[in-house]
């Protein structure tokens, strides 16, 4: 396996744990012990998701225009 797709495979599972903790935090917010601190605990990981997932592309188009595969 290569430098590469392990990269990839740490990305994507980053990017699932970060979805995981969204519906968490939201599940906990809309519960009746919710907080604002759990909205903002899912606030937050969505904006992890958000970041990663743009890494991610970014990611796999600057390794193949290098050539990586």
């Amino acid at each position: 396996m290569s430098l590469r797709a392990i990269h990839l495979v740490f990305i994507v599972a980053s990017i699932l744990l970060a979805v995981f903790t969204t519906v968490w935090g939201t599940l906990m917010f809309l519960s009746e012990r919710g907080a604002v601190g759990h909205l903002l605990f899912a606030v937050i990981s969505f904006v992890a998701v958000a970041g990663m997932s743009i890494y991610a592309v970014q990611f796999i188009r600057k390794t193949r225009a290098i050539g990586m595969h």
